[in-house]
C-alpha cells in the first residue's frame, strides 16, 4: 500500500507550473479518440446505429469521422475510488462486497484495474492488476481515514492558526488517478468514483482534477452514496454537484444509490453501459498545437437521442 501525498507535492511545485500546464498529450497528434454512449428519451442504452448517424462538431466546425466501432473490444483500464471519510464510515462493508462483485464481472482477460482509498490522505491500495482476487484482497484494506487531531500553532496574529484542515482529499485522489496511473495506459480509460461528494483540503482544484482527466482521455463515473443515519445525525446531505460536473465534463454521469437503487444494481448498470459504447476517430481541421483545450459535440441526427460524451480535450503543444 502506498500513500499518495508526495505525488501531489512533486506535481504541485515542479518547475513553478501550475498542475494543469505539465506536458501531458490526450490525443495523438492527428488522430481524436471520443468514447460515447446514447440513450433514448427514457434513459435506455441504444447500440444498434451506424456513423451516419452523427455528426461531429470541434469548436462548432464540422469533422470527418474517420473510424467508427460499436460495441468496443479495446482494452479496459478502470480507477476505483472509494471514498473512506468519517461520513462513509458504515457504507465501507457494502461498498467492499459491491465493489468485488464488480470486479469479478467486468474484467476480461486484457482489461486492468486499480483501487484507491481517499479520505485524510490518498493510498493506492492495489496496483495496476488482472486478477479480480488481489482487488478483492485490496478491498479488504478499506479503513475509515481521518486528519490526526493536532493543536492550533499560535502565530503572531490575534487567530490561532493550524493550517488547511485535510478532511476527504477528493481531487487530489481523481488527480492522482488520471495523471499517474491512467494518462500513459492504452484503450478505454475509467475511474468509477464513490464518495457523497465531500471535498476538503485537496491540493488540486476542481479545475486541474479535470484537466488531468482530459489529459488522461479518461471518463469519470460518479456514485453518490450518502449514509442517511450520518446525515440525519449531522445534517449532512453530501454534494451531488461536485460529483456531477466531474462527471459530465468527462462523459461519464452520476448514479445515485438510494432505497429503489441499490450500489450492486447500480454497479450492473454500469458494467452494462461500459459494453455498450462506441468509439470514433476524427482527424481534427484545426492543426495547430497550441495546447488549447477545445470543445467536442457528437450530435446525434435523431434529435430525440441524447449522445454522453466528454465535452473536449487539450490539443498538444
Amino acid at each position: 500500500m502506498r500513500h499518495l501525498a508526495a505525488l501531489l507535492a512533486l506535481a504541485a511545485t515542479a518547475g513553478g507550473q501550475p498542475p494543469e500546464e505539465l506536458p501531458s498529450i490526450s490525443v495523438d497528434v492527428n488522430v481524436v479518440n471520443v468514447l460515447f454512449t446514447v440513450r433514448d428519451r427514457r434513459g435506455g442504452l441504444i447500440s444498434t446505429l451506424t456513423k451516419d448517424d452523427f455528426t461531429v462538431l470541434e469548436d462548432g466546425k464540422p469533422q470527418q469521422i474517420k473510424t467508427f466501432t460499436r460495441e468496443t473490444d479495446l482494452p479496459l483500464t478502470i480507477g476505483m475510488l472509494i471514498d473512506v471519510s468519517r461520513s462513509q464510515e458504515n457504507l465501507i462493508d457494502v461498498e467492499r462486497r459491491a465493489a468485488s462483485e464488480f470486479f469479478k464481472h467486468i474484467l476480461r482477460p486484457k482489461d486492468m484495474a486499480f483501487v484507491i482509498s481517499f479520505g485524510a490522505e490518498a493510498e493506492l491500495l492495489q496496483d495496476l492488476t488482472n486478477s479480480p482476487k488481489l482487488l478483492q484482497r485490496s478491498l479488504d484494506y478499506l479503513r475509515v481515514s481521518v486528519a490526526p487531531v493536532r493543536p492550533p500553532i499560535l502565530g503572531p496574529g490575534p487567530v490561532p492558526t493550524a493550517g488547511r484542515p485535510r478532511g476527504t482529499i477528493l481531487l487530489d485522489a481523481v488527480y492522482l488517478a488520471a495523471a499517474e496511473k491512467l494518462q500513459t495506459e492504452v484503450g478505454r480509460k475509467v475511474i468509477v468514483l464513490i464518495s457523497d461528494g465531500g471535498e476538503q483540503g485537496s491540493r488540486m482544484t476542481r479545475e486541474q482534477a479535470l484537466a488531468a482527466a482530459h489529459r488522461a482521455d479518461c471518463i469519470i463515473y460518479s456514485i453518490f452514496y450518502v449514509d442517511p443515519n450520518f446525515g440525519r445525525r449531522w445534517g449532512y446531505s453530501g454534494d451531488e454537484g461536485l460529483l456531477k460536473k466531474l462527471s459530465e465534463e468527462t462523459g461519464g454521469r452520476v448514479y445515485r444509490v438510494d432505497r429503489k437503487r441499490t450500489l450492486p444494481m447500480i454497479f450492473d448498470e454500469l458494467e452494462a453501459e461500459m459494453r455498450s459504447q462506441y468509439a470514433l476517430t476524427y482527424s481534427p481541421s484545426n492543426t495547430a498545437r497550441d495546447g488549447a483545450f477545445r470543445r467536442i459535440e457528437i450530435a446525434p441526427k435523431d434529435k430525440s437521442l441524447k449522445v454522453q460524451a466528454r465535452r473536449g480535450y487539450f490539443a498538444p503543444k
